[in-house]
């Protein structure tokens, strides 16, 4: 059992003076390459990671929920039918009841304790975490089926209407609809995915800068606004409907800004349906390349790393175990995520670590990761 999820059982059984009905959880997760793609309508890669969020509950009689967070102060007091806006992390579990009921799932009472391990601010979903162990919660006590991707539509749609946070769905999909030793390609358009294997023999590291992205939501808006401009130059309603040979016909023709964003978005796409052949192939070679590729790319040409990123990632593509290493998330400070040969991995942490700290003078905390299952009901 997980710590984290021994803590949370331990917590609910001191607060109720009994065990659990339940135990969900959810997972974080770690994008491996199709960044800055999926408001483009393209193709993202992620995959789930073992730290995770749990929830320890058991159903009300009344239509109250009552839910008390290991790692913040603030409780989740509200009733379902008296939802107010708010502010904190309660306004993720409202923003979810409201989406449940206008929906007209049925919904009802409950109370727990959730604790989760998945590192804040290092760019790896711990809110979407927050979304789709709560939604499981529902589901549970309501008794309605679960549907991942229908879940993970709901919670996004929560997060842009009462939350108020402009997110795609690539995370509530990751946490909601991840498999065990398996990355995921979601195509932001359909919501389709596949399923492939981590090349064998190979080993995830997140690499946590210790860097955070502060007020960057101007930037992210203005790459947006970027990509629209050269969509519409080029008669498309998004750029995933854009090939590499489209654009290197009329690249010419737009502003060099522009120009920039979109070779970043249409190269990015054909890396990330390139990382699923090679994926599929167990070649950790040509995946490991198209990391660094994608990397360079967020670096020269969107223009979204900052300095700690980008030192990391070099440290790491210069140790020999390191197959490629790439910033993953939304940029300008955050994490990066590299590809390393599994029977040298703890040379390389130590490596990374020492040679970061001498260069930055800055902490670097790293993860080895693994892909886990999806939002799941668990034994308590």
């Amino acid at each position: 059992m997980s710590d984290i999820k021994k803590k949370v059982i331990n917590a609910f059984q001191e607060r109720y003076h009994a065990p659990p009905t339940y135990v969900v959880r959810a997972p974080g997760r770690v994008n491996l390459i199709g960044e800055h793609t999926d408001y483009n309508d393209g193709f993202v890669f992620p995959m789930t990671i073992q730290h995770a969020l749990y929830i320890a509950l058991r159903p009300r009689s009344d239509r109250h929920v009552s839910a008390h967070s290991l790692n913040f102060e603030k409780p989740a007091e509200f009733d379902l039918d008296n939802l107010t806006k708010s502010t904190g992390w309660p306004e993720y579990l409202k923003g979810l009841a409201y989406k449940l009921k206008k929906k007209d799932y049925p919904v009802g009472g409950w109370e727990g304790v959730l604790g989760s391990d998945i590192p804040i601010g290092a760019g790896l979903s711990s809110s979407a975490a927050i979304q789709m162990a709560a939604l499981r919660a529902f589901s549970t006590v309501a008794g309605f089926p679960w549907d991942a991707k229908r879940m993970a539509v709901l919670a996004q749609e929560a997060d842009n209407e009462w939350v108020g946070i402009k997110s795609g769905v690539m995370d509530q999909m990751s946490s909601g609809a991840g498999r065990t030793d398996m990355a995921m390609l979601l195509d932001c358009r359909t919501l389709e995915t596949t399923y492939a294997p981590i090349p064998k023999g190979t080993q995830i590291v997140v690499m946590d800068t210790s860097t955070r992205r502060g007020l960057v939501d101007s930037k992210y808006n203005e790459r947006r606004e970027q990509c629209e401009v050269a969509a519409t130059h080029f008669k498309v309603s998004h750029l995933r409907d854009v090939s590499v040979e489209m654009f290197d016909a009329r690249k010419q023709e737009l502003d060099p800004i522009i120009r920039r964003r979109a070779r970043h978005v249409i190269t990015e796409n054909a890396r990330t349906l390139q990382a699923a052949e090679a994926m599929e192939k167990h070649d950790p070679t040509a995946l490991g390349k198209l990391m660094n590729e994608s990397h360079l790319s967020l670096h020269n040409d969107f223009e979204v790393t900052n300095d700690a990123l980008h030192r990391i990632v070099r440290i790491a593509w210069n140790h020999e175990a390191c197959y490629g290493a790439r910033m993953t998330g939304g940029g300008f400070g955050g994490a990066a995520v590299a590809l390393v040969r599994q029977d040298m991995v703890g040379n390389f942490m130590t490596y990374v670590l020492d040679t970061y700290k001498a260069e930055t003078n800055l902490v670097g905390r790293l993860y080895l990761c693994r892909a886990t299952n999806g939002a799941e009901i668990i034994t308590p």
